[in-house]
């Protein structure tokens, strides 16, 4: 395409009305408008090592003054493109920053969902492997207020304490979902808020394991009886008074050996 043409192209596209900036009579505000389930590549930062590859789906909204029509909903994937990098909590808090004034608004909110994987090595073999971590990363502007939030969900190992106390052998286990949500104050890396899960938890998982590790996982557990109570309250224990967190969720799910339905508890606090 020649010069000329190009340049008429463009006097063209300046021309188009825009439409959803336009006036709206009807007065009624809009707390949350934007994109979802956008997936981009990205990195995530989880500790101390590099950041790993992963796939974010993105959810991008933004507050609207109920005088205006509509958002530009092409600039938010103009910001993630131009300004998604290594991602952490703190790293979303500025993408937040940039997105807000590039959509006009003064309220917004980004929340990103990843699977971040850790490689462990076993207990007694120290044969190495994978294993994956549901990772929520949510950070919000609100009456002036910023909000960081950092949820993981953590596959553990639950023993009952009373299966183990009235059976002559054995004991019921399950495998069972811990997951923590934590506002943060401060930088509190992945890596440290799994292996609060994992430390309260029976026994922890792995992705692999040989026999002598099958044997050190099931007397483990065997020396660890939790019950669902145990395992929500142990999280808070460990939470409880940290600087890094103003407020915390704490949530399990065993799923029942024994059962045809789960077991569940919830509970949450402030650290003030």
């Amino acid at each position: 395409m020649n010069s000329p043409d190009l340049l008429l192209l463009r006097d063209k596209a300046a021309a188009l009305p825009d439409v959803q900036s336009s006036p709206d009579r009807r007065s009624i505000s809009i707390q949350k408008v934007g994109v979802r389930d956008v997936r981009y590549p990205m990195k995530l930062r989880g500790g101390e090592g590099e950041a790993q590859s992963t796939i974010g789906t993105f959810q991008m909204t933004v507050a609207l003054p109920p005088e205006v029509k509509g958002t530009h909903m092409s600039r938010f994937l103009e910001v993630l493109d131009a300004h998604a990098a290594d991602m952490d909590a703190q790293a979303l808090g500025r993408l937040l920053d940039t997105m807000l004034p590039r959509l006009g608004a003064e309220e917004g909110a980004i929340t990103l969902r990843a699977t971040y994987f850790r490689r462990k090595s076993a207990p007694v073999s120290g044969v190495s492997s994978l294993l994956d971590y549901g990772v929520s990363l949510h950070a919000e502007t609100r009456a002036g207020q910023r909000l960081l939030r950092q949820s993981v969900d953590v596959p553990v190992t639950s023993l009952c304490p009373c299966s183990r106390d009235i059976s002559d052998y054995g004991a019921h286990n399950q495998r069972s979902i811990i997951s923590i949500g934590a506002e943060l104050r401060g930088a509190f890396s992945l890596d440290e808020q799994i292996a609060i899960a994992e430390t309260a938890a029976s026994c922890q998982l792995w992705g692999l394991l040989k026999r002598p590790d099958e044997k050190y996982v099931t007397e483990y557990a065997y020396d660890h009886p939790k019950f669902v109570e145990d395992l929500v309250r142990d999280v808070a224990v460990a939470l409880r008074g940290e600087p890094r967190v103003a407020a915390y969720t704490v949530a399990s799910e065993n799923f029942e050996s024994i059962h045809n339905h789960s077991a569940y508890a919830w509970l949450e606090g402030r650290n003030d």
